[in-house]
């Protein structure tokens, strides 16, 4: 049986997600709450689903991921959050897929040296599964949701002024900007995983974080549960 692992941004998305699944359980494991449970597909069959929200930041995202490649051995994995909007073309509540994702913070030539990237040929970015790329274009039209596949920067720090912001349009070439979807796709391809990220934009990486903590973004949390079950329900 197909087995997918869904990594959210919010306990709300992962409760959402837990309302069209089957049969489901949840347990605390390596200091996160897993859900999991079946879903039927659109083609009748099952696949088995483990979600949950990931933390914050390179460290608390890669760790919750290997987690769950090692606890569940997933086909793939699927990881949803917000970000800053780096694309004037873009608006608040668009899309950006992680077509390539690149570290804002790290030196590829040494950390690229190791899998999937070599010491004569160090990796430079990562990228989501063309596969599942695929799958969600179609749910996001299904959804009626504006979206492209495009770049997605990830750094450990909160983007959040003019300067900072073109600095990483300056580094990375990035349409969004946030703490997790590199890691998300690095680790998953050092275990050879096929991985999608999914980032929803939020604001225009111009809020001060003491402001972005008073968002309401429940609404997202709704809208991201939907999108990634229609993605699995593709699958």
């Amino acid at each position: 049986m197909t087995a997918i692992a869904i990594i959210g941004a919010m306990d709300e998305e992962v409760a959402n997600i837990a309302t069209a699944l089957s049969n489901v359980t949840v347990t605390e494991e390596a200091g996160v709450k897993v859900t999991r449970g079946t879903l039927e597909t659109n083609k009748g069959t099952a696949v088995n689903v483990a979600a949950t929200v990931g933390g914050m930041g390179t460290v608390n995202i890669a760790a919750t991921t290997q987690h769950l490649i090692d606890a569940d051995q997933p086909d793939a994995v699927i990881f949803s959050g917000i970000a800053g909007n780096l694309n004037t073309n873009l608006h608040i509540n668009d899309v950006v897929l992680g077509g390539t994702l690149r570290y804002l913070d790290t030196d590829m030539r040494l950390v690229g040296q190791f899998k999937p990237g070599t010491a004569d040929r160090p990796i430079e970015e990562y990228h989501s599964d063309d596969r599942l790329l695929e799958l969600a274009d179609q749910a996001l039209n299904d959804l009626n949701i504006h979206h492209i596949v495009g770049i997605i920067a990830t750094g450990n720090y909160f983007v959040d002024d003019p300067q900072k912001v073109e600095q990483v349009i300056r580094e990375t070439g990035a349409d969004a900007v946030e703490m997790e979807g590199a890691a998300v796709a690095h680790v998953a391809a050092r275990n050879d995983v096929p991985a999608l990220v999914i980032r929803a934009l939020s604001d225009n990486a111009d809020t001060d974080y003491e402001d972005f903590k008073t968002f309401d973004i429940s609404e997202y949390a709704d809208t991201a549960a939907k999108l990634t079950v229609n993605i699995a329900k593709r699958m």
